[in-house]
């Protein structure tokens, strides 16, 4: 009996995983900016929590990695 896998290439399939992706990039974020010690005021964990733009989260992360403020980590270019 074949399996109908055509749901998992589907648009929507490939939105959730886009969706379930970037939260994931966000709470790791959270993560490395309260293991470096920053406090983090509810609006920023907010931002964080809210976006779903991977590339943006990806800077985010690369600029937490090494900052040494927020104001570093989340300056607009």
């Amino acid at each position: 009996m074949a399996v109908d896998l055509s749901f998992y290439k589907s648009p929507i399939s490939q939105e959730i995983r886009a969706e379930g992706k970037a939260e994931g990039e966000a709470r790791a974020l959270l993560v490395v900016l309260q293991a470096r010690g920053f406090q983090l005021p509810a609006a920023t964990e907010q931002k964080v929590s809210e976006c779903r733009d991977s590339r943006t989260l990806n800077q985010w992360l690369s600029r937490a990695a090494t900052a040494d403020s927020l104001d570093e980590v989340f300056h607009e270019d």
